[in-house]
């Protein structure tokens, strides 16, 4: 399926709308579609109201209690996909302020068991050290100084022993020279450091390694509800349950290839004497 990136911001009202509407057209109350769908009448009246967003399966079951023909399902299921989809652009992303994406990042991994996140370029803010953290800002026209402060705060959950975190990440992301040789040498053994951390694994996949597939995007899984996609364009987020299990099941491929533990630590510690020299 493909779409407009301005087709998202309007989709989530157009699906209530339309359900609505087949709903009433059906003939059938609140009430009475709900009983049909094993839904309670409450959450049939929040999606027809876009206060809640449903998720595809939600949409197939309230479309088979309306005995809806096939050009409809088609239809509504493409409103659905997009509802569960979000576009962010670079441009909303800098009019809203890099603190306040520090802010929804938070609350993000303070409601998350389990976060994993692909690397593909660069150090995620979560495992970097200052310095990085400030050179990978540098391009930024406004004050950072925030975003940083934003940045390292975060860091404090990954001591928190009841989230559990994986971080895979290509060679390319740990030896991009985003800061001086000596100062990534540092952040390579920051990497070390916490990979010790019970609920922290960190794996590193070496140019060379073949993998299930080859990688295009860094992103991110926050349990097995939500992925966000980064590209140089903007932050894709996707609700869709089918969409974060291609995700998940396109992380395990990485993991698997990956060097963890000790390994990953030896890698580690050559590629830092290689900084160093």
């Amino acid at each position: 399926m493909t779409f407009e990136p301005e087709q998202l911001d309007r989709s989530s009202q157009e699906l209530a709308t339309k359900l609505r509407e087949l709903r009433k057209r059906a003939g059938l109350s609140g009430v009475r579609l709900a009983a049909r769908c094993n839904m309670s009448q409450s959450k049939v009246s929040r999606i027809e109201n876009g206060k809640v967003r449903p998720s595809l399966v939600d949409v197939e079951q309230i479309l088979r209690a309306l005995d809806a023909p096939p050009n409809i399902i088609e239809e509504v299921s493409v409103l659905a996909r997009l509802a569960n989809t979000e576009w962010r652009n670079l441009r909303e992303l800098r009019r809203k302020g890099l603190g306040t994406r520090q802010a929804e990042l938070k609350a993000l991994e303070t409601s998350s068991k389990h976060m994993r996140y692909f690397l593909l370029s660069m150090i995620t803010g979560l495992l970097a050290n200052p310095e990085y953290v400030r050179a990978s800002l540098a391009h930024s026209p406004t004050d950072t100084s925030k975003t940083v402060a934003g940045k390292l705060e975060r860091q404090a959950i990954l001591y928190d022993a009841s989230k559990r975190f994986t971080f895979i990440l290509t060679e390319q992301a740990v030896r991009w020279p985003v800061v001086a040789p000596l100062a990534l040498a540092e952040q390579m053994d920051r990497l070390s450091s916490l990979s010790y951390l019970p609920n922290v694994r960190i794996g590193l996949i070496p140019i060379g390694t073949v993998t299930p597939k080859a990688p295009l995007n860094t992103f991110t899984i926050y349990d097995a509800s939500l992925a966000t996609v980064e590209t140089s364009a903007g932050l894709l987020v996707l609700r869709d349950d089918r969409d974060v299990r291609s995700y998940l099941e396109e992380f395990s491929g990485y993991e698997g290839s990956a060097l963890c533990g000790e390994d990953a630590r030896e890698k580690l510690a050559e590629w830092a004497a290689i900084c160093r020299s």
